[in-house]
């Protein structure tokens, strides 16, 4: 199972960059091998968050069709993934919060490998970012 992050829809739908190929590959393999993939609805906050905060707002529904049209699931965001989540931040001072809860969420569902580019995953040990 692969937690798929906010940054590969993005960049599937964005403008050209070099990341963009990347994510285009490493999910059309993902997809290939049948691999159960999944996000939170953190994500999905993030991908209208971002879009507005750049005045962006038609890139909202294009990006959040790229997610939902490759993920098996999105799971919600509940009282312990949260407490979770602050236990994470605590532990990890420089772990951004939007990616302690994405860790928190995994951590809850026995995800152990994410879809990023975002390296602050790397500083949890036992997490795997495919990238």
């Amino acid at each position: 199972m692969v937690f798929i992050d906010t940054s590969i829809p993005m960049y599937l739908v964005g403008v050209a960059h070099p990341n963009k190929a990347d994510a285009q590959r490493r999910l059309e393999t993902l997809v290939t091998q049948r691999v159960r993939l999944v996000t939170d609805a953190e994500v999905l906050t993030e991908i209208l968050h971002r879009y507005t905060s750049i005045e962006r707002r038609g890139g909202i529904q294009p990006a959040i069709d790229a997610l939902l049209g490759v993920v098996d699931d999105v799971v919600a965001v509940d009282r312990d993934t949260v407490e979770r989540t602050k236990q994470l931040v605590l532990q990890y001072p420089t772990l951004p919060v939007r990616a302690a809860l994405h860790v928190a969420t995994m951590q809850r569902h026995d995800i152990e490998t994410i879809l990023s580019f975002d390296p602050a995953f790397d500083r949890v040990p036992g997490l795997t970012r495919l990238r």
